[in-house]
């Protein structure tokens, strides 16, 4: 999705201006207090929040406290954990904050150092889990490149107010080994390899079975095929499968199997 004009200049030159203040924060080995002072403009200035009014800190929940709030619309968007900047990021650093945002039904937790930024989903199951969505560092990014504003304009308050960082979440959701596996191992895509073999040798009589069994044994990782992300792929793309056969069938169609290879994977994005 495109960013405004007001957006990308905000961004670009507030960049500009934090990147040698963050370095400096960093060469001084601040701790998580200041970090957290520092964060805070970087919402308000990169980001767009406004200080006073969408950012609060310490944020009591249970209790206990997380370090930031952010509310739009007076809504709770998402919650923060701020780490002292010397401090090297790992996934068990957020779990207090994951923990917090399931309690209050939040999906969206973001990770931070003041340099590195890494952005949460959380998912309310049983267990609670979370993906890592995005992650980026201040430091390190370029001014010039389109892609780095885009990533950075997914946290910021356009970019939440236009569901940005869900359609990006869906976005991985789809383009991920599992999902690639599934479709590489589901029927329409196997019955067009061995089309495509037959061309290669119309007297060779080869099975769906036996692609199967080169696909899983010597094309395919097993990691990819096996485990609780694998079966639940393999469940998306065939509910994506049935799903297009049912709208063509209604429709009076027939869709022959090469048409589902170029149909199937728009639905695994409604089914994530």
């Amino acid at each position: 999705m495109s960013i405004s004009a007001k957006a990308t200049e905000r961004m670009k030159v507030a960049l500009k201006r934090f990147q040698p203040i963050i370095q400096a924060a960093k060469a001084r080995d601040i701790n998580e207090s200041d970090t957290v002072v520092i964060v805070t403009d970087v919402l308000e200035n990169i980001f767009g929040y406004d200080k006073f009014v969408e950012i609060t800190s310490e944020y009591a929940i249970r209790g206990t406290y997380c370090d930031l709030a952010i509310k739009i619309d007076g809504k709770l968007a998402f919650l923060m954990e701020v780490k002292a900047i010397g401090l090297e990021l790992k996934d068990q650093h957020v779990k207090q904050a994951i923990d917090y945002a399931a309690n209050q039904g939040i999906e969206w937790v973001a990770l931070t150092n003041g340099a590195e930024w890494r952005i949460y989903r959380v998912s309310f199951g049983k267990p609670i889990n979370f993906d890592l969505v995005e992650t980026f560092n201040l430091l390190t990014i370029s001014l010039k490149d389109k892609a780095t504003l885009e990533t950075l304009d997914l946290l910021s308050k356009e970019g939440l107010k236009k569901s940005k960082l869900e359609q990006h979440h869906s976005y991985k959701q789809i383009l991920n080994r599992f999902t690639v596996g599934a479709i590489l191992f589901s029927e329409p895509v196997v019955d067009s390899i061995r089309k495509e073999l037959r061309k290669l040798s119309p007297e060779a009589k080869v099975t769906e079975e036996e692609i199967r069994e080169i696909l899983k044994n010597e094309v395919i990782k097993r990691e990819v095929l096996e485990g609780e992300k694998a079966l639940l792929a393999q469940k998306q793309v065939s509910k994506a499968e049935r799903k297009t056969l049912k709208k063509a069938k209604d429709k009076g169609a027939s869709p022959d199997k090469e048409s589902l290879v170029e149909l199937v994977v728009e639905p695994i994005a409604v089914a994530q």
